[in-house]
Formats: structure tokens, C-alpha cells, sequence
């Protein structure tokens, strides 16, 4: 077999370790060795009865990092068009138990990621909480009734999981068995100023002036609905680790609109509550923290508790390191961008990005959600160069 050197460099911050580390490409039958450094890992010690992604966060010695990506199962599969021709209606995929379930194992079925997410979407927890909302084709989320006085949070209700979403956990509990712990199932829920954006603008918004408008002049309305929706995800989270979830992602998408002194305001002291929160009654969850555009924000991040906070593809992989410091786990955090370039191209940043990660506590990711028209051959292409990464003992 021939070798090619590959030219990455590291950081030498004592943040994390440098590595060395190597890959087979299987299609070419060949070996491609990416050598940084001196090789300082040890032997890997895995738990047989834990994913490779749960040993990975917990800062445990893994063969290789995990890979999972963002909106794994979606629109750039063809076998999701399929279904999103037969069942048009997202609210009728998301909370159709045999549909998510289907849905969810099309990207474990084409691919085998270390972790697979459930199919479900931020707002499926409204309609629980009494406001209506639909995800309309062409326009996205529509919040029928956006709450914009005291009087609009006071008839926002109390989340019952079990009572609201049941498909939820029922899903939970088939991917678990489908999956038999080859990979991790994944949960998510919104942060409270994410669905909180949602619900005062009414839908997406570009300026988000509405609720910062609200933030600004009624803080104590916002601070009130943020509250409601605190307490509502916790129980979120805790449902679905009950039900099989393994760990669970919290999008706070919008907080990044917030700037640093109103971040400390209206999403940090609500996200420090979830995490408090949830490790009390599962200490050993993991949580991940994911918010696009995060890079001014990364240690006010970290300082959430969270266990693995995920970065988009803005922060140099090596310099979010640095900054967060190695008891944190990373994910992240190619742009999914490159997923449109050529292999080769591909394989360069994903070796560009593990090495900078460092072999502990590091699960491979995109800095976001995969684009709708990703060639299909691009994203199996990317898993299996992920996949043939090896940390050199």
C-alpha cells in the first residue's frame, strides 16, 4: 500500500494534547497516515456496553472520533422526499411515531453515524403549552397566536411530556431498540430564548425586533415567558432520557442576535437553570449546547455546565480549544459547505479539523445543519473517511 504524508499542523497549546493519526480509505485500498507531531496517546480503554460517542464525551481513550451531522435525516435524502411526498404535512412526520422512527433510521440505515437523532423539530413542545403553531412548506414555522403581553404568557401552560408528545417517547424507545447501542440516540429540545423568539415574532425572523423590543421594554414579560419555557425543557430533557435518549442536544439557535451583556441576561441564567436542573435527576446525561454564530460567546458557553458544547465552522477548531480548555467536550464543526467540494477536498478538512480537535473529547460534526442538496455520495463519503480515522496509539 502506498503512503502520503499529510502537511496539518497543530497548536502547541497545552489545552490539548498533540496526536497523531491515520485512515484507510477502503474504496482505494490504500493507507493515508496524517502524522502531527509526537505520539503521545495511549492505548484506548472503551465500555462494551456504551456507545463509542457516550465514551468519547465522558473522556475516555476511543480508537477514533465519533461522527454524527446536524440535520442528518432531511430534505438532501432522496427517501425523505419520497416520504415528504406521501405525508406533505412536517407536523404529520414529526408526530407520526412509525414516520419518525423511519425517518430518523434512513441516515443510520445509508450510513452508520455514531448517533442517531430523533426526527421531531424545537417547537413540537407548543402546541402542549397551548400555542398553536404549524411548519408551513415555503414559509416555515407559523405561530398562529405570538405572545406579546402578560397576558399572552399567562395562558401559556405547564409542559406535560408524557401527556402532550407521548410519540416522543414511543419513538424513543423503538430507535434505542433498533439502534442496540451500535450508535447513540440522540434528543433535542429549543433553549428558552430560542422558542421564545419563535413565539414573540410570530415565526423566523431576520432582525428580531420583536422580542428584543420586548426584552428591552417589558423585561419582566420576557423574563416570565423565558421562565416557562425553563422549566418546561427540563422536563423535556428528562423525558427523553427516560425514554432512551442517551444525550441531548439544546439549540439556543437565536441567542448568538443577543449581544454579550443581554446574553447574560435573558438565555445564560435560564440555560445554567436546565443544566442544574437535569443533573440532579441525571447526572450522568450528557448535554450538549449548540448556538450558530456562538464564537464571541464560547466561554460565557462553557460556563452553562453543559458537557459537549458544539462550534460552527466561524471558530478555528484549535482556538475554541484553547478557549473552553480540555475538560470540555468539542463537536463540530466542518462548514457544511465543503460537503459540496470534491473528496478530496472533503477528506482534507475533516483531517484539518480532527487533528486540531485533539483525540479527547471530540465528536465530529458540521459547524451546522447539512444544506438541502447535498449530494448523497458526498455525505458517504464523508462518514467513511470519518470512520477510517484512527488516533495512533
Amino acid at each position: 500500500m502506498g503512503s502520503i504524508s499529510c502537511p496539518l499542523s497543530v497548536s502547541s497549546s497545552s489545552n490539548f494534547r498533540r496526536i497523531g493519526l491515520c485512515f484507510r480509505h477502503p474504496s482505494k485500498l490504500r493507507a493515508v497516515r496524517c502524522t502531527v507531531g509526537e505520539v503521545v496517546a495511549e492505548p484506548h480503554v472503551v465500555t462494551a456496553t456504551d456507545p463509542l460517542l457516550i465514551n468519547a464525551v465522558r473522556g475516555e481513550k476511543v480508537e477514533r472520533p465519533p461522527v454524527w451531522l446536524m440535520r442528518q435525516a432531511g430534505r438532501y435524502m432522496k427517501r425523505y422526499q419520497m416520504i415528504c411526498e406521501k405525508y406533505p404535512s412536517f407536523r404529520e412526520r414529526s408526530e407520526n411515531v412509525d414516520l419518525v422512527v423511519e425517518i430518523s433510521l434512513q441516515p443510520w440505515k445509508a450510513f452508520k453515524p455514531d448517533g442517531v437523532i430523533l426526527f421531531s423539530d424545537i417547537l413540537t413542545p407548543l402546541p402542549g403549552m397551548n400555542i398553536p403553531f404549524d411548519i408551513v412548506k415555503g414559509k416555515g414555522p407559523i405561530i398562529y397566536d405570538p405572545i406579546r403581553a402578560a397576558s399572552d404568557v399567562d395562558r401559556v401552560r405547564e409542559f406535560i411530556p408524557e401527556e402532550s408528545v407521548p410519540y416522543v417517547g414511543e419513538a424513543l424507545k423503538s430507535l434505542r431498540k433498533e439502534v442496540d447501542n451500535e450508535a447513540a440516540v440522540l434528543g433535542f429540545v429549543g433553549a428558552p430564548f430560542t422558542l421564545a423568539s419563535y413565539v414573540v415574532e410570530g415565526g423566523s425572523s431576520k432582525h428580531f425586533t420583536k422580542i428584543k423590543k420586548m426584552a428591552f421594554t417589558q423585561p419582566k414579560v420576557l423574563h416570565a415567558l423565558l421562565q416557562k419555557f425553563t422549566d418546561s425543557m427540563s422536563s423535556y430533557i428528562k423525558y427523553q432520557a427516560d425514554n432512551g435518549a442517551q444525550t441531548v442536544q439544546i439549540f439556543d439557535s437565536w441567542a448568538t442576535e443577543l449581544s454579550p451583556v443581554d446574553f447574560e441576561e435573558f438565555s445564560l441564567p435560564y440555560l445554567k437553570q436546565i443544566v442544574s436542573s437535569v443533573k440532579k435527576t441525571h447526572p450522568h446525561l450528557p448535554l450538549i449546547l449548540y448556538a450558530s454564530g456562538s464564537g464571541g460567546l464560547l466561554e460565557r458557553l462553557r460556563s452553562t455546565g453543559v458537557d459537549i458544547i458544539s462550534l460552527d465552522w466561524t471558530v478555528d477548531m484549535a482556538e475554541g480549544r484553547k478557549r473552553l480548555g480540555s475538560d470540555v467536550a468539542v463537536q463540530g464543526n466542518i462548514d457544511p459547505g465543503v460537503l459540496f467540494g470534491s473528496k478530496e477536498f472533503i477528506a482534507s478538512r475533516i483531517h484539518d479539523t480532527v487533528v486540531k480537535a485533539g483525540s479527547h473529547k471530540h465528536v465530529l460534526n458540521l459547524g451546522h445543519g447539512i444544506v438541502v442538496g447535498t449530494p448523497e455520495e458526498n455525505v458517504a463519503h464523508f462518514f467513511e473517511v470519518a470512520k477510517s480515522i484512527r488516533y495512533r496509539d
